[in-house]
């Protein structure tokens, strides 16, 4: 992997921080209102970095568009209430940015969640500055595996794309990556395995984020 990226662009969820007990106790609030049951945490933990309404047709089989966007209204009220205190950094999280972004280069994220969420978790944890611009699930259109979130990012970089490294942990950021010609780097902090993501195109397999230094 080159040390000569411009930009770096970092999922959130599972990339950046563990937010897992958060959307674990958020899907479970839902799930349980709606008598879904034997679905156990490995289940939901395994959809983390999906969109909402794919995450609930996964657990659930529902593919009502109405009875999807209730179950996402009543996860993002959940949330209000407890996602930002129930997530946290990966030890080596704030380090590496620093680093990265003492060495010249922009910081990005990139996530299918919030950006009013990230920067209320940055906020509370005292970094509101960690990175330089925050692309959310609300300022997209297409979510990923769709690459307009980062082709977003690389316009806010004015950066060619090669110069850039996409990093996640799951296979819609390995298609996201891929469909807008980003170099992509995976991180092991999730759910999903070095098999699955060898699968994609990268540039390296880490375990942890401190690979990127």
């Amino acid at each position: 992997m080159q040390n000569t990226y411009k930009a770096y662009i970092f999922d959130f969820d599972y990339t950046l921080v563990d937010s897992s007990p958060g959307i674990i106790t958020c899907f479970r609030h839902v799930l349980t209102l709606h008598n879904h049951h034997n679905i156990t945490d490995h289940d939901i933990r395994r959809t983390i970095g999906h969109t909402l309404e794919h995450s609930f047709t996964i657990l659930t089989g529902i593919t009502n568009p109405q009875t999807l966007a209730t179950y996402k209204q009543q996860y993002t009220t959940h949330a209000d209430t407890c996602m930002t205190k129930l997530t946290q950094f990966f030890p080596e999280t704030v380090n590496v940015l620093q680093q990265l972004h003492n060495r010249g280069a922009l910081l990005g994220i990139v996530s299918t969640k919030y950006r009013y969420r990230i920067q209320e978790m940055l906020s509370a944890n005292n970094q509101p500055h960690l990175a330089d611009f925050i692309i959310g699930g609300e300022d997209v259109t297409h979510p990923k595996p769709n690459p307009e979130g980062l082709l977003l990012a690389q316009k806010y970089t004015q950066c060619n794309p090669q110069q850039i490294l996409y990093v996640g942990d799951s296979i819609p950021d390995a298609q996201a990556a891929h469909q807008a010609n980003i170099p992509f780097a995976a991180v092991l902090h999730g759910m999903t395995t070095q098999q699955e993501l060898q699968q994609f195109p990268h540039t390296k397999i880490m375990n942890n984020l401190t690979e990127l230094l």
